[in-house]
């Protein structure tokens, strides 16, 4: 989820034109020449592609323009979002690249470009775009979004906070409502986040942003058990943009866990079909287990495998080591996520893989990192629980497992089997006596 939140920086920059484009084809100039990426034809170009057609017309009447590559580059991440296809991001990076040869200095195209930083995971990058954009301007709430995103995914928390907190003050709105949201709700104030979800949800905008911040309620619903309250936000998604994939998979991912193994398979398939991520690979491929098809979940875990290779190392660290599997690849991954991200999601990550290879000490430490805001999520709980009651520190384990699955007992399908066998066991007697003392 912190991870999509920079789908909202796009929101509170220029919207793409809705001009036609039908003057005949020309020669590109030599500047355009050098961006091929950027004038590729979308997918999709009647419909979420039609702007980038769109922009892409505007700019060849003036290429030289460095608000026109802008421009584009807004309507290819737009574009990435609502068809959730972060491919398409690489037009946009061209477009940034192609208006700071134009004008090095420009804010907007600094933007842009700090956007495409975020989203290929150069944080560090993203973090001195945004400051050196405030110190031109402190005033930009679009340049205080970008750092609190950053600066979220390093790990600074609280310099995020004030970022996001100078953001709503300067421009109270969807994308600043929305990381008000999501800060909140990683510090364990449920209530207060989706208050200020539904301000952002109220504040209008676009299709695709209020959509996704349905998803996120949607979420942050299904985090407290809240089965029916998910489903119904998520129908408020799919309603707002039909075939949505983060609405899809979450409509797979609640069928699931009221056992309705078919009806999550057809959500799952479609939503990886449009936008293939590990995650919703991963749930497909218990979906299909839980009906029985072997060979159908196998195939969509290599799926999962395959994807996070190419584009999710974090997420395939999780899911080895969540399924108890090629520990030390898990680790090697999360291990490579943590030099880039300090984030309590890549320490969970990262605390978890430790665990499985028996690194119990360092496994606490990065835990207590994990779930030093009190975040309210069932598999955070779970981690810090099971590498407890590995440490020894028994009573304490089992009682943050228990807190996991009251909190949603259904938070991963295979974890939650493994949490409540954990509970089940009987602890050894030192264990026992240790935990009495």
């Amino acid at each position: 989820m912190s991870t999509a939140l920079r789908r909202l920086a796009v929101a509170s920059m220029c919207a793409a034109s809705a001009l036609a484009c039908e003057a005949p084809a020309r020669p590109e100039p030599a500047h355009s020449l050098r961006h091929p990426l950027a004038l590729q034809q979308p997918p999709q170009p009647a419909g979420s592609g039609l702007p980038v057609l769109r922009e892409q017309e505007r700019l060849r009447r003036s290429p030289g323009s460095s608000q026109a590559w802008v421009r584009l580059g807004e309507a290819w991440i737009a574009a990435a979002r609502e068809m959730a296809d972060p491919g398409l991001y690489h037009g946009a990076a061209d477009c940034a690249d192609a208006a700071l040869e134009l004008t090095p200095a420009d804010p907007q195209a600094l933007a842009l470009r700090a956007m495409v930083s975020l989203e290929a995971h150069r944080f560090d990058e993203a973090r001195r775009l945004g400051e050196e954009l405030l110190q031109g301007n402190p005033r930009q709430p679009v340049a205080l979004g970008l750092l609190s995103d950053a600066l979220l995914e390093l790990g600074r928390f609280e310099e995020a906070v004030d970022a996001a907190q100078r953001m709503v003050d300067l421009k109270p709105g969807l994308p600043s409502y929305a990381r008000a949201a999501w800060l909140r709700w990683l510090r364990g104030d449920v209530d207060g986040a989706l208050e200020a979800a539904r301000l952002a949800i109220d504040a209008g905008g676009s299709r695709e942003p209020r959509a996704w911040l349905m998803v996120q309620v949607a979420l942050m619903r299904w985090n407290r058990g809240e089965v029916e309250a998910a489903d119904a936000e998520v129908d408020r998604a799919l309603a707002e943009l039909p075939h949505y994939p983060p609405a899809l998979a979450a409509k797979g991912r609640v069928a699931l866990a009221r056992a309705h193994f078919s009806e999550s398979v057809r959500w799952l398939e479609e939503a990886q079909e449009r936008s293939p991520l590990v995650e919703t690979a991963w749930l497909l491929g218990d979906a299909r287990s839980a009906l029985g098809d072997t060979q159908g979940a196998e195939q969509a875990w290599a799926e999962a495998i395959r994807t996070g290779r190419a584009l999710d190392r974090r997420t395939l660290a999780l899911f080895y080591a969540t399924r108890d599997r090629d520990h030390r690849e898990a680790l090697r991954l999360a291990e490579e996520e943590r030099r880039v991200r300090g984030d309590l999601y890549t320490e969970d990550v990262y605390a978890w893989a430790l665990y499985r290879v028996g690194r119990i000490a360092e496994a606490r430490q990065a835990s207590a990192r994990a779930t030093r805001l009190g975040t309210p999520d069932a598999r955070l709980l779970y981690h810090a629980g099971a590498i407890e009651v590995a440490a020894g520190r028994v009573r304490e384990g089992r009682a943050l497992v228990r807190a996991a699955l009251a909190l949603n007992p259904h938070f991963d399908r295979s974890a939650a089997v493994e949490a409540r066998r954990l509970l089940a066991q009987r602890p050894p007697a030192r264990s026992v006596q240790r935990a009495a003392q």
